[in-house]
């Protein structure tokens, strides 16, 4: 069983950065793709960025894109976040997630694993 662990989150002013991490455990990380969601309160849980089982190909929502990157680190098990120029609206709860078999994907039910998540906040 693969467990993912989220950690990195915190308060932030706007305009500050944040670097999330999510470190795997229980399988052979290299061969998942990984993805990175956030769910806001009220509201349902949304894509972020993914990034293939090689790092070769990542994919980001349009309007995150350029202010957020993704990355991993296979020998260490470590899928990364990097959130730049944060806004209130980025406030929400950040989950990692690995899919086992297939590409990368926007559609949350195409995962296989979910982190607990990590709260980031953005004040104004």
């Amino acid at each position: 069983q693969v467990q993912l662990v989220e950690s990195g989150g915190g308060l932030v002013q706007a305009g500050g950065s944040l670097r999330l991490s999510c470190a795997a455990s229980g399988g052979t990380f290299s061969s998942y793709v990984m993805g990175w969601f956030r769910q806001a309160p009220g509201k349902e849980r949304e894509f972020v960025a993914a990034m293939r089982e090689t790092g070769g190909t990542t994919v980001y929502a349009p309007s995150l894109k350029g202010r957020f990157t993704i990355s991993r680190d296979n020998p260490k098990n470590t899928v990364y976040l990097q959130m730049n120029s944060l806004k209130p609206e980025d406030t929400a709860v950040y989950y990692c997630a690995a899919r086992r078999v297939g590409g990368t994907t926007q559609i949350k039910e195409m995962y296989d694993y979910w982190g607990q998540g990590t709260q980031v906040t953005v004040s104004s």
